[in-house]
């Protein structure tokens, strides 16, 4: 049965593997959860929809009470945007002409489409290319608060940018941006509540001297699914969660069971070579493994590993295996983000039937 054959109640057994499989009745208690933790606070939940790509499910979080939705790249905000969606904030840095030509193209239709900045030569290249387009632009400065990636360092440097973004005329400063992602996957709680705090210190200071020098700094935005209730308490007043929605591997050793596993990857047994050994047809093109390898649903004791592009073993840890070829298991990813990239369908069922069929449009979308 392919894709376009299938209807909707079938039952999630009919689907052929490997495939992306969504509890919806778990994404909507994930979604449940989160959003009350900041219901009866002032703060702000703009989802990052680099995990799940679908403008479905970006809508069913602003249905939820999300106040916008971040994206990674250009590419993922057109897509985004063309189905509707437009309040956006770009959280990577755009640098080159054919981005900025592409940028610019998408506000001028799109006005509340937002987008970071960290250096003067950033801010001087968005300013061209917002005169050029005749636009004016929403940017936030991105501050680096300890994960060493992207981010211009808080304090003075934060200000002279700032002042530098004041004096260009078709630039907005409208907020701040800081992201604690090296935080996010620390198993120890306390450990992550206190360096959340530090990083937290870093980025309300800056604001503070930002605001005493007379700049607007409206959005603090920043924290994921590991830390926006520690980014909140620091002083954010928006937050940018994403992995919550699906969960994962990585995130299981790190936060527990705090939200539900609401998507598995569905795989077949193809053989049974040994009897403590199976193979199943889903390897590297179907689970990344940048942050582990995936782990069998409901069984602690089998263990999975890739053999290849289109081959994963699994094996027992406490003698024979009961699987036996034919039969269908259930993986939840180690990282959702990278995963479900690899993939071009949600089949997204409600108690074992099919409920919708979703493309991941904004899937591979790297500009």
């Amino acid at each position: 049965m392919t894709t376009s054959t299938i209807e909707q109640g079938i039952s999630i057994d009919l689907i052929d593997t490997p495939c992306l499989l969504v509890d919806m009745n778990l994404v909507e208690k994930n979604l449940n959860k989160l959003f009350s933790r900041f219901r009866e606070s002032n703060v702000r939940v703009r989802p990052h929809l680099k995990t799940v790509k679908s403008p479905e499910f970006a809508k069913m979080l602003l249905n939820a009470g999300a106040a916008g939705v971040c994206v990674a790249k250009v590419s993922e905000a057109e897509v985004m945007a063309e189905a509707g969606i437009e309040d956006i904030l770009i959280t990577t840095e755009m640098i080159g002409r054919p981005k900025l030509e592409r940028l610019t193209k998408l506000i001028a239709a799109h006005r509340q489409v937002k987008v970071v900045i960290d250096s003067t030569v950033g801010a001087h290249a968005m300013q061209e290319a917002a005169k050029d387009a005749g636009l004016k632009l929403n940017v936030l400065i991105e501050l680096n608060v300890g994960q060493n990636r992207a981010g211009v360092e808080p304090g003075e440097s934060a200000l002279n940018l700032a002042n530098e973004i004041s004096k260009q005329p078709n630039l907005s400063l409208i907020g701040v941006q800081g992201y604690e992602g090296h935080l996010q996957l620390l198993t120890d709680e306390s450990e992550r509540k206190r360096l959340c705090a530090e990083a937290m210190e870093k980025l309300m200071s800056t604001v503070s001297l930002l605001r005493k020098n007379g700049h607007k700094i409206d959005v603090i935005t920043t924290g994921g699914t590991g830390t926006s209730e520690y980014c909140v308490a620091g002083g954010a007043n928006e937050v940018q969660p994403g992995s919550f929605v699906f969960m994962d591997g990585a995130y299981n050793r790190a936060i527990g069971n705090r939200y539900e596993n609401a998507l598995t990857l569905v795989a077949t047994v193809i053989s049974k070579p040994a009897a403590n050994r199976c193979v199943i047809d889903a390897g590297f093109k179907s689970l990344s493994t940048d942050s582990g390898n995936a782990e069998l649903k409901s069984h602690p004791n089998i263990t999975y590993r890739p053999a290849g592009d289109e081959h994963g073993i699994l094996e027992s840890t406490s003698g024979p295996l009961s699987l036996k070829i034919g039969d269908r298991v259930e993986l939840i990813p180690s990282h959702i983000d990278t995963t479900v990239n690899l993939h071009d369908y949600y089949y997204c069922h409600r108690d074992g039937k099919i409920e919708h069929i979703w493309q991941l449009t904004a899937r591979g979308k790297v500009q």
